[in-house]
Parts: structure tokens; C-alpha cells; sequence
């Protein structure tokens, strides 16, 4: 059988799920005011919440314990989808992959703990919670920067998927997330499970559509989009011709949307690894040009033009004052031994730099693109 990663949305309910109402009218009401508090906010503010919350955590973990599947599945809504996965047979998923999501909260991260110790217990022992920084539903600001946090996650860890059948299960979780997962998961996900709600609690499989980013709509922006990607706030005029759907704004700043950040990771690999793209600010020699034409690897030359955006961005901002480029992973500093005394040096890895020159007019002209001793031997350093 196919190995899966699982990837299950991470919501509250297994806490509030061991709330006696009878003789704890109030506590619902309490988790519910500090649901997108985090530690340190809940002891400043609601200590006494802080104790609820271990007290429901302990009776959690005493029920997933003493309970039989029926009751495990009634418990918690992320193992129900799980158990329904499994054909409740859940030793079946001790090869896969489990990732738990849950929100930057204390409630959230409780919960998810829970989970990742049931989950082990039970032999599935390749289980991870992953908490995107910020995300929670206390405002619409939070909620997006961290589902942008989980999209450029979910891009990062895909490559390690190969081989795998990737599965959402969105049972459990906030309903708000769930429904970004779902429209995710069309671009990440092999299959999304869901349960029918009642008795017999069946199993629902979306399988994955063939859909796909019709990448021509975008080519003619994917200079303004990796400048936004790599932080940028553009003005409005620069990104009046890109689908609205792919924008929003802070501050007055034209920014990357939730769904334009989804979909320039999905795009960014073809359209970063054809010709060079022309940047704000950057001025290319022939021989970089030839240095560019040289490089075989598509993932060589995005991770190249993702760094060309940060350098044009940072120049654009401080209007081509390169003392900007000082004192960041760019690691930008003048070389010593040239013949030109003027060349300065920005790093892109560990093991690959550009050679560049300041020019009057605020642009920086960029001379050679290599390992270290092939930019050294280029500029004639050392000799």
C-alpha cells in the first residue's frame, strides 16, 4: 500500500470536548475569549484560564487513554478523520508521515500535544506538529501572514513528499482554515478526507482535480511578483495589470495576497528559471549575461533571481544606497586585490557570488556570477 503524508488541521475541540457543563457552565465561554492568546498573554491575562486548560489537557489524555476507538473518534475530531483514514485500523499508518497544523496559540499548541503523544503511543511515531508563526483567527492581518507562513512551509517540505500520497484532513480545526486548506489542497494534496456528521461518521475523499495556474496570465508580472515576494511594497500603478485576486495591501503598500503567494510558489520554479529577468536598479554586463546562460540547474537559477529581487528591492527602497546590502545574508563587501579598486561583492549560497560594480546613475551593474574562485579568477584577484 502506498505510503501518505497526512496532514490534519488542528482545532480545540478535544479540550472543550471535556468541559461538564453541568458543573462548568462558564469554562466554554472563558477558552473561547482567550482562544488566540498564546503562554505568556494567557498568564498576564486570564491565569485562571491557564488552569482550565491543564485540567482539561489531563482529562484529554486520561480519555484517548482509557477510551475504546468509538469513544476516541467522539473525542477528537483530527483522530476521527485519522481513524476513518485507517478504516480504523490505525496501526496501518505506522509508515507514514503525520503532520499536525495548529494555530500560534496556547490552546492550539496544547491540543496539537495531545495529539502528536496519542499518535506515538499507537506506533505512528514519524508524527510532527507544525505551527505557523502568527497564525490564529484573532484578526485577518494574523490569520493571512500565517497561512502565508504554511503555504511557503508546505512548498518547502513538497520535495521531501516524493513518493508519497499527500492526504489533508480537514475534520478537525478552525472552519476558516479549513476552508483555505481546501482550495491549498488542490495545488498540494493527492486527496482531502472529511467525515459525514452523524452515527455512522463515513469517510469523504475529494481526490485531486487537475487543475493547474495558467502561467501565461502571470509571466508578463513575474518581475513585480518576486519583488513582493521577497518583501517589496509596491504602488499601486506598478501592479494595476496583475490579477486583483493575487494582491492586497499594507499600509497603502501593494503586497502578495494569501492566494498570490499560493500562487507564485507554484509558478515561481518555470518562470524564475527562463531568461533573466530585468530588475529595478540592476544593470547586467554581457559577461554576468554569459555566466547566467552557463547555469544547467532550474533550481540554481531561481534561487538566483529570488536574490536578485531582495538586492533590487533593498536598492529601490534606500534609492541605490548599497550600505543597505551590509550586514545581511547578502554579506555585501568590497573585494580587496582587484585591478578595479571599485568592485564589490554580494554572496547568493555559501558557495555562490556576483561581482558588481556602483554606477553613477544609482544602478548597480553586476560583472560575474560563479563559485568563489571562478569570480576571484574573472576579476583577476591575486594575481
Amino acid at each position: 500500500m502506498e505510503n501518505r503524508v497526512v496532514i490534519s488541521t488542528v482545532g480545540t475541540s478535544l479540550l472543550t470536548n471535556q468541559i461538564d457543563d453541568e458543573f462548568e457552565p462558564d469554562w466554554d465561554e472563558q477558552l473561547q475569549e482567550a482562544t488566540n492568546l498564546n503562554s505568556d498573554e494567557l498568564e498576564n491575562e486570564y491565569p485562571e484560564v491557564v488552569e482550565i486548560i491543564q485540567e482539561l489537557k489531563t482529562r484529554a489524555e486520561e480519555k484517548l487513554e482509557d477510551s475504546n476507538t468509538i469513544e476516541i473518534r467522539e473525542s477528537s475530531a483530527e483522530l476521527n478523520g485519522i481513524y476513518g483514514l485507517y478504516e480504523e485500523e490505525i496501526q496501518r499508518g505506522k509508515q507514514d508521515i503525520h503532520y499536525l497544523i495548529t494555530t500560534d496559540t496556547f490552546q492550539g499548541k496544547i491540543t496539537g500535544e495531545i495529539l502528536d503523544n496519542f499518535l506515538k503511543t499507537k506506533g505512528i511515531l514519524n508524527t510532527n506538529i507544525y505551527t505557523p508563526p502568527g497564525l490564529s483567527t484573532a484578526n485577518t492581518q494574523k490569520f493571512s501572514e500565517g497561512v502565508d507562513e504554511l503555504i511557503t512551509w508546505m512548498s518547502k517540505q513538497k520535495e521531501n513528499w516524493q513518493g508519497y500520497k499527500v492526504c489533508f484532513n480537514l475534520v478537525g480545526g478552525f472552519k476558516t482554515l479549513q476552508g483555505y486548506l481546501n482550495t491549498i489542497g488542490m495545488f498540494y494534496a493527492d486527496e482531502i478526507i472529511y467525515i459525514f456528521e452523524g452515527k455512522k461518521a463515513e469517510l469523504i475523499v475529494i481526490p485531486k482535480l487537475p487543475i493547474g495556474v495558467d502561467k501565461s496570465l502571470i509571466k508578463p508580472h513575474a518581475v513585480q511578483l518576486a519583488l513582493m515576494d521577497a518583501g517589496a511594497g509596491l504602488n499601486m500603478s506598478e501592479v494595476a495589470k496583475i490579477p486583483e485576486a493575487l494582491i492586497g495591501d499594507i499600509d497603502g503598500k501593494k503586497v502578495l495576497s494569501t492566494w498570490g503567494g499560493l500562487i507564485w510558489e507554484e509558478s515561481k520554479k518555470d518562470l524564475l528559471a527562463e531568461e533573466l529577468l530585468d530588475f529595478p536598479r540592476l544593470h547586467y554586463q554581457d559577461t554576468f549575461r554569459a555566466d547566467y546562460k552557463k547555469i544547467t540547474d532550474w533550481r540554481e537559477k531561481v534561487q538566483l533571481h529570488e536574490t536578485l529581487a531582495k538586492v533590487s528591492y533593498r536598492l529601490e527602497k534606500s534609492n541605490g544606497d548599497t550600505s543597505v546590502l551590509v550586514n545581511t545574508g547578502l554579506e555585501y563587501d568590497p573585494y580587496e586585490g582587484t585591478k578595479d579598486k571599485d568592485i564589490d561583492h554580494f554572496r547568493v549560497t555559501k558557495a555562490l557570488r556576483i561581482s558588481c560594480k556602483k554606477m553613477d546613475n544609482g544602478k548597480l551593474s553586476l560583472r560575474y556570477y560563479g563559485t568563489h574562485d571562478y569570480v576571484h579568477k574573472k576579476e583577476g584577484i591575486g594575481k
